[in-house]
């Protein structure tokens, strides 16, 4: 077997995996950014993942319902052109929290520098 084939396959399952652990990551991100409805958190997760990372509604639907329930995320109603209200979720007060303490855990230890030396090994 080629060997690039088969660590394109592997990557691409390992990304598959990861990125169901991944959603809520993009949901904080997307509602960082300010108040969003369900197509507009989609929208903003396929657009900054440069079509890496894709999720159908439903999961936005369900993990956003999730998150209300712990006080993490709310949404208000606004009115628009056709059909009915819409809801556009927010980061709440222990939201943010929450986001920036994973991001200061995950993420921000990855230094420029650091992600260099791994990568030259």
């Amino acid at each position: 077997m080629d060997s690039n084939f088969m660590l394109e396959e592997l990557l691409k399952t390992w990304e598959e995996t990861y990125k169901k652990g991944q959603l809520t990551f993009w949901v904080f991100l997307a509602l960082k950014e300010g108040e969003k409805c369900v197509e507009d958190i989609k929208d903003f997760v396929e657009k900054v993942s440069e079509g890496t990372m894709s999720c159908e509604e439903q999961s936005l639907y369900r993990n956003l319902r999730k998150f209300q329930h712990l006080d993490i995320v709310a949404y208000n109603n606004k009115k628009v052109s056709k059909g009915p209200d819409r809801k556009y979720y927010y980061l709440t007060e222990n939201g943010n929290r929450l986001f920036t303490r994973f991001v200061e855990r995950n993420i921000l230890i990855f230094t420029k520098e650091s992600i260099i030396n791994l990568l030259t090994k």
